[in-house]
């Protein structure tokens, strides 16, 4: 009997514990447009008390601000670089002119702003932006640039669902984190045995008794969830990477690789002052999934510590939603339909492409811990791996060789997944998507998109595992959209022109008459080029010699006086 009393008070005080260590969640700050000023920022925050950890941040010490944009509206978006070092911002999802997409070629140099500007294209649906810099994307991911776009549209507006923002329409990024011991983030580490999420840990939030709306983004650089609720409790799932589903799915797990996005429905009627948990139920998780009991689909071979890291294989916590009293206009039901989409089907393709995911050299260690390769090659970022004609719609199969999953993403499209390893996708994954987690072991996905609307015969688009380690150590590849009337970004006919492209010795550049600024010529990686000779020909007209240059790709930028980078555009050297 003293033993018994003795256990229950043991669970009873882990449960108080449980709720006096929990913390309030912070919901990021919201920017409209239709234009947008984003800092990148150093920082400093306290995740154990009286020890700084170094962050990086936007417009704040970690995490961005969530972005409203609203579909068919010209958007210009800031980007202020005062990190002290190169980056670059990637708008994840959007469907955008590759010299607007932020990709590894489109530095950002510190001290000078990037200022895209583009009309949005994407149908209404959660999408995020992170750095992409070559071999920094996971180190500046992990120290907390990463923020929230809403895009919303004019079908997804006539819909009865909740969208007062941080009432009853909450944005959750997930992310796991590794401190080494003076609580420092790690960036390639196993022991990632701390789940944050907006950045917060062991955080609850305030819902009301009514239908309410969760956007959750794996923000992880590796980690794969198998999200549900505690109790089995359902949820509905009405979006996935690309926009909303034709009709609500209801589901108790989901499975979120990184780079991911879902938004989903809880109906928490009929609950008011109660709690409920949001969990990953990893010990469900297939092995040869990042998360699960074993990241390898084999019997033989891990990740170095691996084992010891608490969250693989067990189920866990990761958000206390109290539930009040309802708001003074509440959802109440659940949609029966949502929006209208027609998928491509497999006929429609006038091109199929595969693709191959392998360790570089093939044994127990390197199965699962890399470096990987597509099609045996490494990311070069002077080879343009594949060429697309503008409109092309094409199936592309996926190959996973390896002993682990790989979560696959492509820039530019939202595409539908035809089969996975040969059998057609469920119900949660038949939407738009821009990432799709390919099993191990020969495990197959074969998807289908077009390539409509940008083409650009330099700047390329990329394609590669979104686990960030594995994309920082060579698992990429880009391609070109060719073929289109024009590769100019809204509003840069007002610019300047330049010729020929690609050029072997010389460039001509004209500027507009009414340009205030100079110009400015940058390598692949966003440094100055040196030493150049420009002679001016007539009125506005410059010639560069090029003669001195190795070949490759270039950039020409349009900078205003104070600095701030206006136009880009991508030219190529190219000799015999």
């Amino acid at each position: 009997m003293a033993t018994l009393r003795i256990s229950v008070l043991f669970t009873f005080l882990l449960f108080i514990g449980s709720l006096i260590a929990q913390n309030p969640l912070p919901i990021p700050s919201l920017l409209t447009g239709p234009e947008y000023d984003l800092i990148l920022q150093k920082g400093t925050k306290e995740f154990f008390s009286g020890i700084p950890t170094t962050t990086m941040g936007v417009n704040g010490d970690i995490l961005g601000p969530t972005l409203v944009l609203n579909a068919g509206e010209t958007v210009k978006l800031n980007v202020q670089n005062n990190l002290g070092e190169p980056s670059t911002i990637h708008w994840h999802g959007l469907h955008v002119h590759p010299a607007n997409d932020g990709g590894p070629h489109t530095v950002i140099e510190n001290g000078t702003t990037w200022s895209p500007q583009f009309e949005v294209l994407d149908k209404a649906g959660t999408y995020w932006y992170h750095p992409h810099l070559h071999m920094k994307t996971a180190e500046h991911v992990t120290k907390g640039i990463a923020g929230f776009i809403i895009v919303r549209d004019d079908e997804e507006s006539k819909l009865l669902l909740p969208r007062t923002y941080g009432l009853d329409d909450i944005p959750l990024v997930i992310q796991s984190r590794a401190f080494d011991t003076n609580k420092q983030f790690l960036t390639l580490s196993a022991l990632d045995n701390t789940i944050l999420v907006n950045c917060t840990i062991d955080p609850y939030v305030e819902v009301p008794a009514q239908v309410v709306r969760l956007r959750l983004l794996n923000g992880s650089t590796e980690r794969v969830y198998r999200f549900g609720f505690e109790g089995d409790h359902s949820f509905h799932l009405i979006g996935t990477d690309g926009g909303l589903l034709p009709s609500p799915v209801t589901m108790t797990r989901l499975n979120l690789s990184p780079g991911e996005r879902i938004e989903i429905l809880v109906d928490l009627m009929g609950m008011e002052n109660s709690s409920i948990f949001l969990k990953s139920f990893a010990s469900e998780l297939s092995n040869g999934t990042y998360g699960a009991d074993n990241p390898s689909i084999m019997p033989m071979g891990s990740i170095q510590g691996y084992a010891s890291n608490p969250l693989n294989g067990q189920d866990f916590e990761v958000l206390r939603l109290d539930i009040i009293q309802q708001t003074n206009f509440p959802v109440l039901q659940i949609p029966t339909t949502l929006v209208n989409d027609q998928p491509f089907v497999a006929s429609q393709a006038n091109m199929t492409r595969s693709l191959t995911f392998q360790a570089a050299q093939m044994n127990m260690n390197t199965m699962v811990n890399g470096p990987f390769v597509i099609n045996g090659s490494s990311f070069n970022l002077q080879t343009i791996n594949y060429q697309i004609p503008i409109n092309n719609i094409e199936i592309w199969e996926l190959t996973n060789m390896t002993a682990i999953a790989h979560p696959f993403h492509i820039h530019d499209v939202q595409f539908y997944i035809l089969d996975i390893n040969g059998n057609p996708p469920p119900a949660h994954l038949s939407g738009r998507k821009d990432v799709v987690l390919v099993p191990p072991g020969n495990g197959t996905v074969r998807f289908i998109a077009q390539f409509s609307d940008f083409s650009d015969p330099v700047i390329p688009y990329m394609y590669h595992c979104h686990m960030l380690s594995h994309e920082d150590a060579g698992m990429m590849g880009q391609f070109l959209v060719t073929g289109g009337t024009t590769s100019i970004q809204p509003g840069d006919e007002h610019t300047f022109q330049f010729f020929p492209n690609p050029t072997n010795d010389y460039l001509t550049v004209v500027l507009n008459s009414d340009i205030q600024g100079h110009i400015l010529l940058t390598d692949h990686l966003g440094r100055s080029v040196k030493g150049l000779s420009v002679k001016h020909i007539q009125g506005n007209t410059l010639l560069y010699d090029l003669r001195h240059l190795p070949t490759g790709a270039y950039w020409i930028q349009m900078a205003s006086d104070n600095g701030s980078v206006t136009t880009a555009k991508g030219f190529q050297i190219v000799r015999d």
